[in-house]
């Protein structure tokens, strides 16, 4: 049995021609998604065509971007359906999981992806290293100075100031500001710790 899948982003789209085609292609029964991007996984019509689909069926779609928007979503979709003993048939590119050329054209674009995978790691880690290199600091940067979560913290222990109105007005969240006092407390139990050794080894 062939199950067609059609899909259009937005609901006033024209899916007439999906239609037309899947019909074309033999499909016995058709779903559909009307305003749901290929990039979400939460799409009712390819659920039930999934759960239509039995061992030796076939989902048939009009282009490969119908069913979705990445590589590595394509991949495994088309995994999971080799899984079930589902074929895949792509009309526009022509391209049948039923058959081994289908079969090696998915292997060669996973393995592109997989190269693709490493290659901006090895390019992210590069940049990293090169930046530490020039004395950059790599990270989230540090929304607050040193004497201004000083200052919030001795408002705040004299009680002339909320933590969540200190943090209002040095334009961070709460979380944001509680994060930085701790950090001061932790730095400056460091700096006590420090100053209690040198005094013992003089």
């Amino acid at each position: 049995m062939r199950i067609g899948y059609a899909r259009v982003s937005t609901s006033d789209q024209n899916i007439d021609l999906q239609l037309q085609a899947l019909a074309q292609a033999g499909c016995d029964h058709v779903f559909t998604d009307q305003g749901h991007s290929g990039a979400s996984r939460n799409r009712p019509g390819l659920a039930q065509s999934m759960g239509r689909l039995r061992p030796g069926d076939t989902l048939v779609i009009w282009r490969l971007d119908r069913l979705g928007r990445s590589l590595s979503h394509l991949i495994e979709v088309v995994t999971e359906l080799g899984r079930r003993n589902i074929g895949l048939y792509s009309i526009t590119e022509a391209i049948n999981t039923a058959s081994a050329g289908g079969i090696l054209i998915f292997h060669i674009m996973g393995a592109l992806a997989e190269f693709e995978r490493t290659l901006i790691s090895e390019r992210t880690k590069a940049g990293m290293s090169a930046a530490r290199a020039r004395g950059r600091r790599i990270g989230r940067p540090v929304k607050l100075p040193p004497d201004s979560v000083a200052g919030a913290m001795q408002a705040i222990g004299a009680g002339e100031l909320s933590a969540t109105d200190a943090a209002r007005e040095l334009g961070v969240s709460r979380a944001t500001l509680y994060r930085a006092m701790g950090r001061s407390r932790r730095h400056a139990g460091d700096r006590g710790a420090l100053e209690l050794l040198g005094e013992a080894l003089a």
